[in-house]
């Protein structure tokens, strides 16, 4: 059954949601404070605006989450059947604030896809934004299976694999996974700053890899830290006790070899490609190419032809050359068929 889904805020995430949506054939209805961004959201597709009389099934609310309460009340005499939802990042304090408006308590799903681009607004969305991502919903006991189950749906339409969790486990597991790297990226990127233009210069792919999520737009995140504000900070104390210690071994000059091990530990933990488990570690082997187009396309082929998966790929450009190293992870029994492979083919393989 083809749903009709009014999408409250056509920002990145919303208008990935109508795209995905509409791709899928429900009846999108689109509304927003910006009408910038509602024309924008409209003209790629991702829906049409909301008209008087038009009576959405779920009515999912993109806005930073200091505001999903006072929206979702807004709405809710308005469209009295509808189930609602949200794509905040935050949930305890979104849901304890709507556990207090009787007129919507029973009928709130909260929701979070966890999913995301450095880019905001409507031109950077994506129809395929969430495809294989999770979708955490926090419902209520009190909400009827039927309302979890509706939003369940249009999360799976979107792509997305879902998973329930409490409000305070989600916020808990965010704090650590997303929003203090948020926190500590910014901090790096703000050093570089200041830094000196020369310093610059020596910057490598590991200085990119640690603040690329540093371009992320500045006012949702400090919405999103001051809603989740205990919690991070409460994995920042920690951290703070790891960095001081630190930097008592670099004054003493001791080893921290330890602390090396257990990021390497910790590293490996992170869930495999697909959410499946953690393994082993991949194989990294680096290839020297000519940075023109179709160099590049080359090289995936050759793996391709050859049976072999890359797991995952980085590139670095040669400050003042011509070329490029790319770093092609694969897993450990491939590793070296695949330098096998490049070095027949006249690659040229960096130690």
């Amino acid at each position: 059954m083809m749903t009709s889904v009014l999408i409250v805020g056509t920002g990145l995430i919303g208008a990935s949601m109508g795209l995905a949506l509409r791709a899928k054939g429900h009846d999108v209805l689109l509304s927003d404070q910006s009408a910038e961004h509602l024309a924008a959201a409209v003209a790629l597709g991702a829906g049409r605006a909301v008209r008087s009389g038009d009576e959405p099934d779920v009515v999912m609310v993109a806005v930073p989450p200091a505001k999903v309460a006072a929206v979702i009340e807004g709405l809710a005499s308005q469209y009295i059947n509808a189930t609602f939802s949200d794509v905040a990042s935050v949930k305890t304090q979104p849901v304890a604030d709507i556990e207090a408006i009787a007129a919507v308590r029973d009928r709130f799903v909260g929701g979070h896809p966890m999913a995301g681009r450095e880019t905001s607004g409507p031109a950077g969305a994506r129809a395929d934004l969430f495809v294989d991502r999770l979708w955490i919903l926090t419902p209520s006991s009190t909400v009827p299976k039927f309302r979890v189950e509706a939003v369940r749906a249009l999360a799976e339409e979107c792509g997305a694999v879902v998973q329930q969790m409490s409000p305070d486990e989600h916020d808990r597991a965010v704090a650590l996974t997303s929003h203090t790297p948020q926190v500590l990226a910014s901090l790096m990127a703000g050093l570089i700053a200041q830094a000196p233009a020369a310093d610059i210069q020596l910057s490598g792919q590991g200085l990119r890899d640690l603040t690329r999520i540093a371009g992320s737009n500045p006012e949702l995140w400090d919405d999103i830290l001051a809603a989740n504000a205990a919690e991070v900070d409460a994995v920042l104390a920690s951290f703070a006790d790891r960095l001081a210690g630190v930097r008592a071994a670099l004054r003493a000059g001791a080893s921290l070899r330890e602390m090396l091990h257990v990021g390497n530990a910790g590293r490996a933990r992170i869930p495999a490609k697909h959410g499946g488990p953690a393994r082993l570690a991949d194989v990294v082997v680096s290839v020297s190419i000519d940075d023109r187009p179709g160099a590049l396309a080359r090289l995936f082929a050759a793996a391709a032809d050859a049976g072999i998966s890359i797991e995952d790929v980085r590139i670095d450009h040669m400050v003042g050359r011509e070329n490029a190293i790319v770093d092609l992870s694969v897993r450990p029994e491939s590793a070296e068929q695949l330098r096998d492979l490049l070095r027949g083919g006249g690659w040229q393989l960096r130690s």
